[in-house]
């Protein structure tokens, strides 16, 4: 397992030192992606041009175009069915005076996403969007941190707290979680309307969180 740790963490390194190369410049996967994109296929070059104006380092992840400084995530392109995003991943820290910028969820504490609906409407912000990406980059330099909500902020929906009660094993597999695994299991309890669905989802997951898994874990 180390040496398949070690090899991972090797290649890792070694696709982000290849991406660097492609500081200010067009990376081949993002040429693809945007070819084979079934729309807003002018959008995403505009805002590519606009991010690499910047001396933005360009990759693609999760399957989007990215772009990156000095190894850090500044923005993400996405495009919708009926809309185009720009995604700044520590949007919340930035001065929205535009006031473009919306939370992407009901739940998002950092990332904030610039919606266009047109190319035109895009065109009209350009200017807007590399002041946001240079204030993105300052962020990034200045070390700043963000004030994430504990825990402790979020409620404990009544079905996940019966079975913390009933299983005092549960209950110390939960809180030797990391914060963020707390969140994600509190706001996918949460998420569901009825009761029954909320039982429900609570009942499937905790077997996971008793091996200690978060939500998304296998």
């Amino acid at each position: 397992m180390k040496l398949r740790h070690r090899t991972i963490v090797y290649f890792q390194k070694k696709e982000a030192l290849m991406d660097e190369q492609y500081e200010g410049q067009t990376h081949p996967k993002v040429d693809g992606f945007i070819r084979k994109a079934s729309q807003w296929q002018d959008e995403f070059m505009l805002a590519r041009n606009i991010a690499l104006d910047c001396q933005l380092t360009e990759t693609l992840k999760w399957g989007k175009p990215c772009y990156t400084y000095q190894g850090n995530n500044i923005a993400i392109l996405q495009g919708f069915k009926a809309s185009f995003c720009v995604l700044f991943m520590k949007g919340a820290l930035l001065k929205d005076s535009a006031g473009i910028l919306e939370a992407p969820g009901e739940n998002t504490q950092l990332a904030r996403r610039a919606r266009f609906t047109t190319l035109d409407e895009l065109k009209q912000h350009a200017e807007t969007l590399k002041t946001y990406l240079s204030q993105a980059i300052d962020v990034e330099k200045s070390g700043i941190q963000f004030d994430f909500k504990t825990t402790d902020a979020f409620d404990v929906p009544d079905e996940f707290q019966i079975k913390l009660e009933e299983m005092p094993e549960l209950k110390q597999a939960f809180e030797t979680l990391s914060p963020g695994r707390q969140r994600a299991y509190l706001l996918h309890f949460s998420g569901a309307k009825q009761s029954q669905t909320r039982s429900s989802r609570v009942e499937k997951c905790i077997p996971h969180i008793l091996d200690g898994k978060g939500l998304n874990d296998r």
